[in-house]
C-alpha cells in the first residue's frame, strides 16, 4: 500500500540526502512539481499515504512520502530543501530545535495528537511498580520533560514547581518510589521494554512496536489542553506555497479524520 521510501540511519549527510533525492528527479522549490513531505513511519506516513492514495491525485497534487525514523532528519532536511515540508512533531519540540539549530521552520497545520503513555512487560498498574525500578524515558528535551510531566500527573514522582519543557530527573523534588531512570533515544524505548521495569514511549513509536496506547498503557497523557499536537511544518517562508497549502486542507479532511478514526481507534486523536 505504502508508496514510500524508509530511511533508516539516524543522521544522513545534507550533501547525500539532498544527492538521493534529487535521483528521484524532484525539487522541493518547484511549486510545479511534487511535494515531498518528511515523515516518521507511523503514524504520520501511514496518513499521508492514505492523502496520496485517495485524496490528492483528484486535486492536482503529486505527493512524495519519504520516511526518517529520527527526530532530527526531517528537519534538517526541511531547513536545506531536500524537502519541501514534514509532518512528524509538535510545538514544543520545533520551538527547542529551532533555538538549538538555528533553523526557522514553522507550523502549518495540526492534524492529530498520539498520546504518550507509560507501559511495561513486567507489572499491570503503575502502582504497582516496586521500589528502586528503572523506567526507560526518552533523551531528547522536550519528550524527556513531557516524560516526567506524565509520571507526575499519575503521582509517581513530584516535580520543582514551575518546571518547563527542559525538565529532567534532576527536576525532581519527590520520588517515593525511588525510580530510576534510564534516559534513551525515543525510538529505543519501546524496545527496552524487556530489559526496564517499564518505559515512557511516544504515542508513534509505540503503534509502530504493536502497542495499542488506547488498551496498553499503564498510564496515558490526556488529551485536554494538551500542547504536544503533531503538524505539518514548513521552511519559513513557504507556508503560501499552494502544493502546502492544499495538503494542508487535505490533511484536515472528514475523510482524513475518519481514516484516523477507523484505523487507531483511539491510540492516535484527530486535533481538527
Amino acid at each position: 500500500m505504502r508508496n514510500t521510501a524508509r530511511i533508516t540511519t539516524a543522521v544522513l549527510a545534507a550533501g547525500a540526502l539532498t544527492l538521493g533525492l534529487s535521483a528521484c528527479g524532484a525539487d522541493s522549490s518547484d511549486t510545479d512539481g511534487p511535494l515531498i513531505v518528511a515523515a516518521s513511519p507511523v503514524p504520520h506516513a501511514e496518513i499521508l499515504t492514505f492523502v496520496k492514495d485517495n485524496l490528492a491525485k483528484k486535486e492536482g497534487l503529486d505527493l512524495q512520502v519519504k520516511e526518517f525514523t529520527d527526530y532530527v532528519t526531517p528537519n534538517t532536511a526541511t531547513q536545506d530543501g531536500s524537502v519541501g515540508a514534514n509532518y512528524f512533531q509538535n510545538k514544543p519540540y520545533l520551538d527547542d530545535f529551532n533555538k538549538k539549530n538555528g533553523t526557522d521552520i514553522v507550523p502549518v497545520v495540526t492534524v492529530h495528537l498520539e498520546p504518550l503513555g507509560l507501559y511495561s512487560h513486567k507489572v499491570k498498574k503503575a502502582d504497582d511498580l516496586k521500589s528502586g525500578a528503572t523506567v526507560a524515558i526518552p533523551n531528547d528535551t522536550v519528550n524527556e520533560a513531557r516524560a516526567l510531566k506524565l509520571l507526575a500527573a499519575n503521582g509517581l514522582i513530584t516535580l520543582k514547581a514551575g518546571v518547563g519543557n527542559e525538565a529532567t530527573p534532576s527536576d525532581i523534588t519527590k520520588n517515593p518510589k525511588n525510580l530510576k531512570f534510564k534516559e534513551l533515544e525515543a525510538a529505543q524505548t519501546p524496545r527496552s521494554l524487556d530489559d526496564v521495569d517499564a518505559a515512557v514511549v511516544n504515542g508513534n513509536y509505540a503503534i509502530e512496536s504493536d502497542l495499542k496506547p488506547s488498551k496498553d498503557a499503564l498510564v496515558l497523557e490526556s488529551p485536554k489542553n494538551n500542547p504536544y499536537g503533531n503538524f505539518l511544518a514548513v521552511k519559513k517562508g513557504q507556508e503560501d506555497d499552494p502544493r502546502v497549502k492544499k495538503l494542508a486542507e487535505l490533511l484536515t479532511s472528514p475523510e482524513v479524520k475518519k481514516f484516523i478514526q477507523d484505523k487507531y481507534a483511539g491510540s492516535v486523536l484527530a486535533s481538527f
